[in-house]
């Protein structure tokens, strides 16, 4: 718990305490601190099972199987490469091979600076629209890989990550 500050520490055990009275508040917790830091390092998970009495286990069980809560931060920009059925066919290895080829990552992975997050997902329901790619939230449709350098420049002009 050494780089976890104390204003840190108190906003984690804010968000507990938000939800004491909840029968199964682990979800809720964990999405609020997912939400507020973009990650739930394990260091937060045993300031957690402190304020809650929930195992270190349960909870690192519970972060590790869900995709949308994660160990490590994530970049600025997250890019969310769908690999479902749909998607697959219609290109979409060839599309996260060149994000991870242009941005140097392998899917899982945040570039050094900070500035991306290569994920590779299961299905985002845009079957109709594949091969489909969202950065934060942004859905870029029937992709091609062409677009996927002029795309990473775009994100790579706005700036730099708040670091």
């Amino acid at each position: 718990m050494a780089h976890i500050s104390e204003n840190g520490v108190k906003t984690i055990c804010a968000i507990c305490d938000k939800y004491a009275n909840e029968k199964t508040p682990l979800m809720m917790i964990l999405s609020d601190i997912q939400n507020e830091y973009g990650y739930i390092p394990l260091d937060v998970q045993e300031i957690v099972s402190q304020k809650t009495g929930i195992s270190v286990a349960e909870i690192y069980g519970v972060v590790t199987f869900y995709s949308f809560f994660s160990l490590k931060p994530k970049g600025k920009y997250v890019i969310g490469c769908c690999l479902g059925t749909a998607c697959y066919v219609k290109g979409a290895q060839q599309i996260i091979d060149k994000f991870s080829e242009i941005i140097g990552i392998a899917p899982g992975e945040t570039s050094e600076d900070g500035l991306f997050t290569l994920d590779a997902l299961r299905c985002i329901g845009a079957c109709g629209i594949a091969p489909a790619v969202t950065i934060n939230g942004k859905v870029y449709p029937k992709l091609t890989v062409d677009q996927v350098a002029p795309i990473v420049e775009e994100y790579r002009a706005l700036g730099g990550a708040d670091l």
